[in-house]
């Protein structure tokens, strides 16, 4: 059987940010990669119109997803339209069915923006229902029952929206490819200006790596890493699955207590 890893966030670039060393590594590992930005980016300028900046920000996304040999799937969604409502959930979990994922990689239920929340509240919602045949899907797809082992991302920052610093249950070392992680952020090259102009981040990519510093920190083992919590299994996959652990090897542990 084919293994998947999924890596779902909100706008094109956050998985660049949050996810991306994991996802090469999980690549390098044999696993079949499948990257989705629920969002399609409309709000990141200040100078473009909104078609313009989309189709700029897919192209930049579709680079980036093919510099890893990841499938891209179409977003759904203008920025700020990321709610948890029926519609979306449902053509969200006819993608989730298809793809059928082993590990869902998404974002922290606890993060700086409303956008970044609610595509992780999505995305474990449509990984739920995955298998439940009275569950309608836009468009209609079959229910599947491969299980699935999901991963909330770290914050931006390391930090929940009330400033508490979120300690993660796996770390994953990615000094042996942050240079692959730095070429495919820089691939979106339109954020570069805004991100500094709407929330002062002096330098897209070297705040990345202070990031990743931060939790390399925090796991007392490695230069540069991302954080990772596992969900609570339940209505996802055994209890004791870690395909994550055991796709990474040496390059990954479990610190502090997972989340259940």
């Amino acid at each position: 059987m084919t293994k998947r890893a999924f890596a779902i966030a909100a706008h094109p670039d956050d998985i660049e940010f949050q996810m991306g060393g994991t996802l090469i590594l999980l690549g390098k590992a044999g696993y079949e990669l499948h990257y989705m930005n629920i969002a399609n980016g409309s709000c990141g300028s200040e100078t473009l119109g909104k078609n313009e900046i989309v189709a700029i920000r897919r192209n930049e996304a579709m680079k980036a997803a093919e510099s890893i040999g990841a499938q891209c799937h179409e977003s759904m969604t203008d920025d700020f339209g990321i709610f948890y409502e029926p519609d979306l959930l449902g053509r969200l979990a006819a993608v989730m069915r298809e793809v059928a994922p082993e590990i869902l990689l998404v974002q922290s239920p606890e993060d700086y923006m409303e956008d970044h929340q609610n595509a992780s509240r999505l995305a474990v919602a449509a990984a739920f229902v995955r298998g439940i045949p009275n569950f309608e899907t836009d468009p209609p797809t079959d229910p599947v029952d491969q299980p699935v082992t999901v991963y909330h991302a770290q914050p931006h920052g390391n930090r929940g929206p009330l400033g508490k610093t979120i300690r993660p249950g796996v770390f994953v070392d990615i000094t042996s490819v942050i240079e692959e992680k730095t070429a495919m952020l820089a691939m979106h090259e339109s954020q570069k200006t805004w991100l500094d102009v709407s929330q002062g981040m002096d330098s897209y990519l070297a705040n990345m790596k202070q990031q990743a510093a931060e939790v390399g920190v925090l796991s007392g083992r490695y230069a540069l890493a991302e954080g990772w919590r596992r969900r609570n299994p339940l209505g996802f996959c055994d209890a004791d699955a870690d395909p994550l652990l055991g796709a990474l090897g040496d390059c990954a542990f479990a610190g502090h207590a997972m989340e259940m």
